[in-house]
């Protein structure tokens, strides 16, 4: 029970939404209020839904009819089920959402790593040293004003715009790695990850100007691929920027040179309560949408 399987971040993130544990799979959800209305729906865990058992999610969706409007989550791309299992559990909507750049360890890293990505890697690393940081709530002020920058200078709005708080009980769920870049005595960057068994989840990264100046996320990453090294056995270092699957942004080029292939991560989503689900989109007046649940079209624009 580490990482995004432990109850503790579920709890951090209840500004979002209400922890749910899912008592058959254990999972976890979050139970949100649908604006406007008096009833609820609830969406999985920023930013991928984990459990022990993915046979057993039926029965929890199951005995979530009813009581709930909908249910949307992103699966993690190293889940235990298959896409009949997702099928049955979800009826509504099942289907592949973002490419996630993975890491297999067990292959030297000269063997993956891009000449690209190991020249800027070796230039940063002249510039900037890299430690582990064992205590990461001591890091906290360090992190939230990288953490600023960063949303700042993406204009970062919803889920992702973590509060303090939100990173405080985020620092001490086992299972947290934190990195640091130092430049003449000055954090310049860190990355945020989370161990969960076999597997190391990239959570968040964030850079100063000096930072990215230096190519801080190069002498980051080398490091953090170095550390893991005999402690797991795969990384998921996530996909893309945005909603899209654009291969092609600066971000997923960049997760693409430290990668050994990728793995798909399905959105899927349930209706619960029809009639109030539909009850819902006519008195919102929704047009046709192909979005999940109808209601929310446009929460994340």
């Amino acid at each position: 029970m580490t990482g995004y399987k432990h109850p503790g971040y579920a709890s951090s993130l209840a500004e979002f939404g209400k922890p749910l544990e899912l008592p058959k799979c254990g999972g976890w959800i979050l139970k949100r209020d649908i604006p406007g209305t008096s009833y609820f729906d609830a969406m999985g865990c920023y930013p991928l839904f984990l459990c022990d058992d993915w046979a057993q999610l039926v029965v929890d969706i199951q005995n979530l009819m009813g009581h709930l409007i909908s249910i949307t989550l992103v699966t993690d791309p190293f889940g235990n089920y298959n896409l009949s299992m997702l099928e049955d559990c979800f009826q509504d909507m099942v289907k592949p959402f973002k490419q996630h750049y993975v890491v297999d360890l067990d292959l030297p890293i000269l063997n993956f790593v891009s000449d690209h990505h190991r020249r800027n890697a070796r230039k940063a690393l002249q510039n900037v040293a890299v430690e582990l940081c064992p205590e990461p709530l001591n890091y906290i002020d360090e992190w939230v004003y990288l953490y600023s920058q960063l949303i700042e200078k993406h204009q970062i709005r919803g889920i992702l715009r973590f509060s303090r708080e939100v990173f405080t009980k985020q620092c001490v769920v086992p299972g947290i790695v934190m990195l640091r870049a130092i430049y003449n005595g000055v954090t310049v960057g860190m990355v945020l990850w989370y161990v969960v068994g076999e597997r190391s989840y990239y959570h968040l990264g964030a850079y100063s100007p000096i930072g990215y100046e230096l190519k801080a996320s190069f002498a980051l990453f080398w490091r953090a691929v170095e550390y893991f090294v005999g402690k797991v056995r795969w990384l998921n270092l996530g996909a893309g920027s945005g909603l899209d699957s654009n291969v092609n942004n600066g971000l997923s080029r960049f997760k693409r040179g430290w990668s050994t292939g990728t793995r798909t991560a399905y959105i899927c989503g349930q209706i619960l309560d029809p009639t109030q689900y539909s009850n819902i989109i006519k008195s919102k007046h929704i047009r046709e949408t192909d979005y999940f649940p109808a209601y929310r079209l446009g929460e994340f624009d």
